[in-house]
């Protein structure tokens, strides 16, 4: 997949997500998944640094 074609399917994919949540719904899925984000990048940075 293309850079454009993944920055596309990311914001398609956020409005489907988005669709009919009321903010407080966003914040939370929001906040879900940049814990998630940043948790998978922590686990990826460790396992360089044990290889």
């Amino acid at each position: 997949m293309q850079n454009c074609e993944f920055v596309t399917f990311i914001s398609i994919l956020a409005y489907t997500i988005a669709k009919d949540k009321t903010a407080e719904e966003l914040n939370v899925l929001s906040a879900f998944f940049n814990q998630l984000g940043d948790t998978l990048a922590t686990l990826s940075t460790l396992d360089s640094i044990d290889n």
